[in-house]
Order: C-alpha cells, then sequence, then structure tokens
C-alpha cells in the first residue's frame, strides 16, 4: 500500500487511501489530502450475508442488539456505564428529576460512576455547592461508585477521592473492552483506548439515560489510522495525536470513529493509548478506539472481576478513509496558540519565549507523563528557568510520583528529581488549570502569559486569561522547555 514519508508537518505526512465497498473485492483509489474522498456505503437489505463491520459498529450493534448496522442507523444503544462528574453532574441529576419525578429512581445503581474532579480545590461556593449536590444525590439513589471529597483542606484525608474521571474510571476498572461508556465531559472518548465505544454527551442525554440506561445514537463512520515503525526514544502518544490532528484539522474526524492500529500502536503502554484516544474530540471525532490486546488484558488483570468481550474489526470491513504514517520519521510536535490544530515541530519554535509550564490533566498528568517528563529533567542535571506546575491527574498518581523510582535515576523518585529540578511541589490532583476554573484554582493563568502544557485545548482562555498563549506539547517537550525558557525540542536532552 502507498505511503508518503516526510518529517516535516508542513509537507503531507500521508497519502490517504478510500475504500469502495462496491464489490467483494474493496478497491483502493489514492486521493488528495486537501479533498478527502467519502465512500458511500449503502444500508444492508439482505437477509442472507452479512456486511463485514468495523469495531465501533459491532460493538454498538451488540449494545443495540441488532445483527447488522452501517453507518448513518440510528439506534436506541444499551449503556454499560454512565459518569458524571461536578460540572455536568448537578445539570444531568436536575434534568433527571424533573423529566422522570423527583422521588424516581436511576435504572443502575452500580452503573453510574460519579467522579468530582474538576472545580475541587477552591474556596468558590458555586462550585462547591455542585459537590454537595452530587453527594446528596447519591446519597439518594444509593450510588455504588460515588468518590466524595469532603475535606478540601488535604485530599489525602479522602481515601474515596479520585480525582481527573478519564483517568479514574481507568484505574479504578470502568473500562472494558466491548462496552458502551458514556460521559457528561468531552474527553470521555479517553476510554476507547481500552477497546471499547466512549464518547461524551450533554447533560440532557445524561438525564435520559440516567432514567433508561439507554441512548439514541446515530453510527459513525470510521476513518482507520494505521502507524508502523519503531517509536523513536523522543516521541509520546502526544506527539503522534498531535500529528494527525495537524494533518486532517479539528474538523477533519466530525462525528466520525478514529480507529488506531498498527505496530507502534501496539507498542504503546494502556496511558499512551488513553492519550491517544483521549485528544481525537479535539479533530471533531465521535469516538476513538485501539483494538485490545494482551497489553490491555494485563492492566485489567488487577482492575475488574467483570466479565468481557472485546470485539475487532473484520478484515473486509469498510472504513470511510484510511490514513497511513511511519512515526519512525516523527520528529516532536506542538500545537501553537489558539489552535489543536496549528502543528508546528517543536524546533521551529525554539525562538518563543516562555513563561510557565503545567504538567497535567487527563492528556498529560499521568503517571507515565510525570516519568517522562523526570526522565528529561533527569538527563539534563539542570534547574527549571521558569515556573513548573505539576498536577497529579488522581491520587495513585500523585503516590506513584512520590514512590516509584525513575528508570536509570539510581533509585530516585520523581518527586525528588522535580524538586532537584526546582519545579512545583505535585498540587492535589485534580482537572486543575487546564479549563481555567475559579479564579484560585492552583496554576491558572491570571495573567496574559505564555505557557507550554501537557493539557488538550489551546483556545483563547482555555486555562484561565483570554490573552494567554498555550502550545501543547508531550511531556518530553514541556519538560525541555522548562530547563531553557523557550520552547524546546526534547532532543536536546534526550541523547
Amino acid at each position: 500500500m502507498a505511503s508518503s514519508l516526510v518529517s516535516s508537518p508542513t509537507s503531507s505526512f500521508l497519502k490517504k487511501i478510500a475504500f469502495h465497498k462496491c464489490k467483494k473485492q474493496v478497491s483502493k483509489k489514492i486521493v488528495s489530502v486537501m479533498a478527502p474522498h467519502q465512500s458511500e456505503r449503502k444500508t444492508y437489505t439482505t437477509g442472507s450475508v452479512k456486511t463485514g463491520m468495523t469495531m465501533t459498529e459491532k460493538i454498538l450493534a451488540r449494545a443495540s442488539e441488532k445483527q447488522q448496522l452501517s453507518p448513518g442507523d440510528n439506534v436506541w444503544v444499551n449503556v454499560d456505564i454512565l459518569m458524571t462528574h461536578d460540572v455536568c453532574g448537578p445539570g444531568s441529576i436536575g434534568i433527571f428529576k424533573k423529566e422522570f419525578g423527583e422521588k424516581a429512581k436511576v435504572w443502575d445503581h452500580e452503573k453510574i460512576v460519579i467522579i468530582p474532579d474538576h472545580y475541587i480545590f477552591t474556596s468558590d461556593e458555586r462550585a462547591n455547592r455542585n459537590v454537595d449536590i452530587l453527594r446528596d444525590f447519591c446519597g439518594e439513589q444509593n450510588i455504588k461508585y460515588f468518590y466524595d471529597i469532603k475535606d478540601l483542606s488535604n485530599f489525602k484525608a479522602n481515601p474515596d477521592y479520585k480525582g481527573v474521571c478519564h483517568v479514574a474510571l481507568a484505574q479504578e476498572g470502568h473500562c472494558r473492552p466491548g462496552e458502551v461508556l458514556l460521559g457528561t465531559d468531552s474527553h470521555t472518548c479517553t476510554a476507547g483506548a481500552f477497546g471499547q465505544f466512549a464518547t461524551g454527551i450533554g447533560n440532557t442525554d445524561a438525564g435520559f439515560v440516567l432514567g433508561t440506561g439507554k441512548v439514541l445514537l446515530k453510527v459513525p463512520s470510521t476513518l482507520r489510522f494505521v502507524m508502523d515503525g519503531e517509536m523513536p526514544h523522543y516521541l509520546l502518544a502526544k506527539d503522534l495525536i498531535l500529528q494527525i490532528i495537524g494533518e486532517i484539522s479539528v474538523s477533519g474526524a466530525t462525528y466520525k470513529s478514529m480507529e488506531f492500529v498498527g505496530t507502534t500502536v501496539e507498542s504503546l503502554n494502556m496511558e499512551e493509548r488513553m492519550t491517544l484516544c483521549n485528544m481525537v474530540v479535539e479533530a471533531g471525532g465521535k469516538n476513538g478506539v485501539v483494538p485490545a490486546d494482551s497489553t490491555t488484558f494485563k492492566y485489567l488483570e488487577d482492575k475488574t472481576t467483570v466479565p468481557y468481550e472485546p470485539v475487532y474489526s473484520d478484515a473486509q470491513a469498510s472504513f470511510l478513509s484510511e490514513y497511513r504514517f511511519d512515526i519512525s520519521k516523527l520528529e516532536p510536535l506542538v500545537a501553537k496558540p489558539h489552535s489543536p490544530d496549528n502543528r508546528a515541530l517543536a524546533r521551529e519554535c525554539k525562538d518563543v519565549k516562555i513563561d510557565r509550564v503545567y504538567i497535567g490533566s487527563c492528556t498529560g498528568g499521568k503517571t507515565e507523563d510525570f516519568l517522562a517528563a523526570a526522565k528529561v529533567f533527569l538527563a539534563s542535571g539542570k534547574k527549571v528557568k521558569v515556573p513548573t506546575f505539576l498536577v497529579p491527574a488522581t491520587q495513585k498518581v500523585w503516590m506513584d510520583i512520590y514512590t516509584l523510582s525513575v528508570p536509570g535515576s539510581g533509585g530516585k523518585t520523581c518527586s525528588q528529581i522535580f524538586e532537584e529540578a526546582g519545579c512545583d511541589t505535585p498540587a492535589s490532583p485534580s482537572c486543575g488549570a487546564c479549563l481555567g476554573g475559579p479564579k484560585d484554582t492552583y496554576a491558572r493563568m491570571n495573567e496574559p502569559k505564555v505557557c507550554v502544557s501537557t493539557t488538550n485545548r489551546n483556545f483563547p482562555g482555555r486555562m484561565g486569561h483570554k490573552e494567554g498563549q498555550i502550545y501543547l506539547a508531550s511531556p518530553y517537550t514541556a519538560a525541555a522547555s522548562a530547563l531553557t525558557g523557550y520552547v524546546t525540542d526534547p532532543r536536546e536532552f534526550l541523547c
């Protein structure tokens, strides 16, 4: 199959292959990257021959109790898990009570997961009230999985509190291959890393799911991203997804499923796969998905006892388009202000002076992200030149920072390396300043600063001040930039 290999993101890094499902033998046609070709798929009408389905189509077919589905079909889907948090939970609860009654009971109190995580460590009364509303509702409904926090002065005094919902869902065993997971947060797509259908929904839909366990969904067509080649030691999954978004744009996958396959994807650990799926919504994607494999099953061994059944795309499945990448040719990337698709090579931005670095969020605040940052600081042996804020996603990540030894460090933990490098002390686990929040949110941009961040969005005002400038980057690039005070290619420190 044809492929195009170049190192600069300003050139076309791929060839786009469009599949036409007209015959049993699939034909292939090279089309322009700038003029996407969409293959028409006829609805299955016979009763004797099945058409191949993609992973997403199979998951939704099972959840809707259908033998066959095609893109564009509208189906009622049975939901396996519904997640909500302190920002959208109160609204969803309000709609549920309005439509089903003040005394109504949820459809299944063991399939609802409620995770306070967004506006937690703040004195803002309305933010605090939101958590109170969640607590009251969970008490009324006997919700099994409510990860509460009461003592805001010391998160460690709250054993049930977890932190960022998308990371906590995985750590607590709520993500399982073949299932349907919905959440009132656009980055719910993160869970697609486990080979499941996961997407964000609004408060109205969530209110309906609370009462019925069902939702009406349109089956998305699928874009397939094949990533092969050995992953260079200076790249992380954040670079891969920034490359893809830069290639197809923030609207390039609108209401599409994004399926990630190839030898490079297979080599990624679960947290890196989560990073990959986390940002599909930044390309407009409905969901992202990685086929479950031994890496997935190993991760889940001590996390869940619930039986699950993975599904995989059929060999004869039809994809709207396929993109192929040779990852061995890719260089470290950033997304410049003010859009995730404003892609550039990190080395091309070496003259951009920065004011701060932020390492955290559902995208870049996992254990592997902090280990990566520590690796750069360790290799440099230098101190940071700008304030460097560290916000672990969850309590478990916070503990890992203080207990796990960094490879090649002689037994040092991330926390010791961060302290030696002059970083801020790791903060209480939460979404933090990723989405701004109340003005007293830790590390919020209350002034028009320039920030290199491991988060997922860089729109004006996203991290606080509307004139702030955010460069999205991998933990490697973020740490390297902290050491120089400029946007910096991590290869300056990673030999």
